[in-house]
């Protein structure tokens, strides 16, 4: 019953906060105008700028910021205890993440839907666009590059769900056909294609069931799986990022947003049901006080590694990037923009009951051997699980919400089969969300330093498609190239997320009053514990003398130390409000 209350306190909470303190900010902090003229209308050109129904492009906006953050992140974050995790998802999605998110989105939508990069050059100075540009180019290379592996780690533990993820794409071009095209019933064609989507998932497990590794890429001598499996979804990445937004990128996101929503769903009816019956207790330790060798401290790391479902900076990437331009509406950035932020989180909290407390109703072992309850759990955390890859991370997540589903009658196979197809289907959003974003990032760059070839849709997409290929295949034909810098994303990340509330908080100085304490105080918090795990991987790097990522890692450290800088200058500069009227609708 623990688990239950646990899952309903922090449901109802979010609710709580979105009609609260999210209505608050809507109407009070940011005076969202329903009559406003949005960039999405006022540019509208049928590729990136395009009106949505707000239900749509919150299925597109949940889905990227998502992927497969709020799965791994708590997974790994529970080691510290499950206490520790639930509050700083819970505390720091209400207060800080969406916060963060909802900003992002409303600042880019008063400026014409442009990156947070270049929303900084207005609001702080023109020198730290190019600052901001660095780091955000670097997240997003490292974020691009290593997607294809993640993606072709899911694949080889998950084979059976390699025909649904590919099928999802004519699955969702036809979706955005019949919309956008035929003006056909939304509900209904929801539901079609959702529907369409699990036959393929079906027919892929049944494929896998009798012909095991059909789905298997060959291997060649001088390109092994991975190295092929990153070519192919690079290329797929670059025809996505090029389309019109409502062609593939929208529709297919869409569709993986009824995929979660229905996932979330087994997972809360699964957690009431076997809680009900006493089969669901937590054994995770609320504080783990008998940590493994080799973890690093609570302070400030689990700030770091538990991302998505409390702040990430990746998402003020996508709020300025892809979203802002497709939100037909001001108002519905409140539900977009903050509304979304807060299902990550009740993610993350079924992620953090599903190694908490599901794993430990049954794990099979190869030998046949069945373990439960604390043993279960010790089989997964008795080690520092950081270190290792992907499918170590992701399989007691798994595992426990296979369980979970077991208590509604769904087989173990099925449960596995889901999650596998949930996790490759989100880690594809994230890849080719993340195309379009690094393109329109050149492509403002290039507009400002007058480069007008580079500047096109095509050419900055190649750019964006072709460094992040140089990167995958630096250290070899097996395109984990990126993995040398994978240590340094976590921190960059949050500081892209301090970062970016820092250019809110500006924003909001400049209209008047203190209603920058709402950003400036989770901006502060973010600075401090980014900086702090920055200075901690800058001494682990030194040690082990690495010296790639520690000329890297100070790199970056040393721009955001200027930016900062710079923003605090502006900061305290700004007087009165400078901005100039919001164009309204009716001006069209």
């Amino acid at each position: 019953m623990d688990t239950l209350l646990l899952m309903l306190v922090c449901g109802g909470g979010y609710l709580v906060a979105y009609h609260t303190y999210g209505r608050f900010l809507a109407k009070k902090i940011f005076k969202l105008n329903k009559n406003a003229l949005v960039p999405s209308v006022e540019l509208q050109d049928g590729i990136d700028y395009v009106p949505a129904r707000k239900g749509i492009i919150f299925g597109h906006h949940y889905t990227s910021i998502a992927g497969t953050g709020p799965i791994v992140g708590p997974a790994i974050g529970i080691i510290w205890g499950w206490l520790p995790a639930i509050l700083w998802v819970f505390l720091g999605s209400i207060f800080m993440g969406a916060v963060h998110d909802f900003g992002s989105l409303v600042v880019s939508m008063r400026n014409q839907g442009k990156s947070i990069s270049e929303v900084a050059a207005k609001y702080i100075n023109i020198r730290v666009r190019f600052i901001f540009f660095a780091i955000v180019f670097l997240s997003l290379l490292i974020v691009i590059a290593i997607f294809g592996v993640v993606i072709a780690a899911v694949f080889t533990r998950f084979p059976e769900s390699v025909l649904a993820v590919w099928l999802e794409i004519p699955i969702a071009i036809a979706l955005g056909w019949a919309v956008y095209k035929r003006s056909a019933n939304v509900t209904l064609s929801t539901i079609v294609a959702v529907a369409t989507m699990y036959l393929t998932v079906g027919l892929g497990a049944y494929i896998e069931s009798v012909s095991p590794g059909l789905f298997a890429l060959p291997e060649f001598s001088w390109l092994p799986a991975t190295g092929l499996w990153v070519i192919i979804l690079l290329i797929y990445s670059w025809v996505a990022s090029t389309l019109p937004v409502t062609t593939l990128l929208q529709p297919r996101d869409y569709i993986n947003a009824w995929q979660l929503f229905i996932a979330m769903g087994l997972l809360a009816s699964g957690t009431v049901v076997a809680s009900l019956s006493g089969s669901l207790p937590l054994v995770a330790p609320p504080i783990n006080s008998e940590l493994p060798a080799n973890t690093p401290s609570i302070w400030p790391f689990m700030f770091v590694i538990i991302a998505c479902g409390a702040i990430s900076g990746f998402h003020s990437l996508v709020a300025s990037g892809t979203t802002a331009k497709q939100v037909a509406k001001e108002p519905d950035s409140l539900f977009v923009g903050y509304g979304s932020m807060l299902l990550e989180g009740l993610l993350a909290v079924l992620v953090i009951i599903c190694v908490a407390a599901g794993v430990a109703m049954a794990v099979k072992l190869d030998n046949g051997t069945i373990l439960t309850e604390n043993a279960a759990w010790q089989h997964y955390y008795s080690s520092w699980i950081g270190t290792k890859g992907l499918s170590d991370k992701i399989a007691p997540v798994v595992i426990g919400a296979a369980n979970m589903m077991a208590t509604l009658g769904l087989p173990e196979t099925v449960g596995i089969t889901l999650m596998g197809v949930f996790i490759a289907s989100f880690a594809g959003t994230t890849l080719d969300t993340s195309v379009r974003i690094q393109r329109y990032v050149i492509s403002e760059l290039a507009t400002d330093l007058r480069i007008p070839f580079l500047a096109n849709r095509w050419a900055a997409t190649t750019f964006a498609v072709l460094t992040a290929a140089a990167l995958a295949f630096a250290t070899g034909a097996d395109g984990t190239g990126a993995m040398k810098l994978w240590p340094l994303f976590g921190t960059s990340n949050q500081l892209l997320a301090a970062l970016a509330l820092l250019v809110i908080t500006i924003y909001l100085k400049r209209k008047g009053g203190f209603k920058f304490i709402v950003t400036a105080v989770p901006c502060l918090i973010m600075l401090v514990i980014t900086n702090w795990a920055m200075v901690k991987n800058e001494t682990i790097f030194l040690a082990d003398k690495n010296w790639l990522l520690v000329t890297i890692g100070a790199g970056i450290f040393a721009l955001a130390l200027w930016m900062t800088v710079e923003a605090f200058m502006a900061f305290f500069s700004v007087t009165h409000s400078t901005e100039p009227p919001q164009k309204a609708a009716a001006s069209i």
